[in-house]
Formats: C-alpha cells, sequence, structure tokens
C-alpha cells in the first residue's frame, strides 16, 4: 500500500481542486482569491452581466493575471505563455467533478 499526500483546495465547504504539491494548491486557491476579488468588482460595472457571465469572467481574468497585467501596464506586445507537458498537468491535477462522477 502506497501513501499519498493530496492537498485539496476548498471554497465555502465544496473540494474545487486537488494537487500533489503544496505550492500548485496555493496558486489555485490564490488565483481563486484573485476571482473572488474581480467578481466584487465586476458586480460595480456599468454593464449589465449576468451572475454566471461576471464568475467565469473574473475566474478567466485571474487565470490571465499575468497577461492582463501587461496589457494594463501599456504593454504593445503580450509576454508568450510558458508552455507546459500535456502528461505533467495530468499527472499533478484532479478535477473534483470528474472523480464525483465516477
Amino acid at each position: 500500500m502506497a501513501v499519498v499526500v493530496k492537498y485539496v483546495v476548498e471554497r465555502n465547504g465544496v473540494e474545487r481542486m486537488t494537487f500533489t504539491t503544496k505550492k500548485e494548491a496555493d496558486a489555485y486557491d490564490k488565483m481563486l482569491d484573485i476571482a473572488e476579488s474581480l467578481e466584487l468588482m465586476l458586480e460595480k460595472v456599468d454593464v449589465p452581466l449576468s451572475e454566471q457571465q461576471i464568475e467565469s469572467l473574473a475566474l478567466e481574468i485571474a487565470k490571465e493575471k499575468d497577461q492582463f497585467m501587461a496589457v494594463l501596464k501599456g504593454a504593445r506586445e503580450l509576454p508568450s505563455k510558458p508552455k507546459k507537458a500535456k502528461s505533467a498537468d495530468t499527472d499533478k491535477v484532479a478535477d473534483i467533478k470528474e472523480k464525483a462522477a465516477s
């Protein structure tokens, strides 16, 4: 029997994602914090958006925060995203929704 350490990111009592490293779990948790703050900002804009649109937009902005920050600072060209190996991503992250469906 093997012992496996898993780091679970939980929000409002709901498990969001599971990671194999604390660093990745902390990064995901920080991204969710940013998305939550962005949702509060987006609720105040003078553009009619549904609650789902606000949540989705905030999450996408938080995921690509470095690109958005570059644009907000006046960059003409977006910084290139580092390429990740697909196998490394799937080895380290387990989607809770997929796990529950099994």
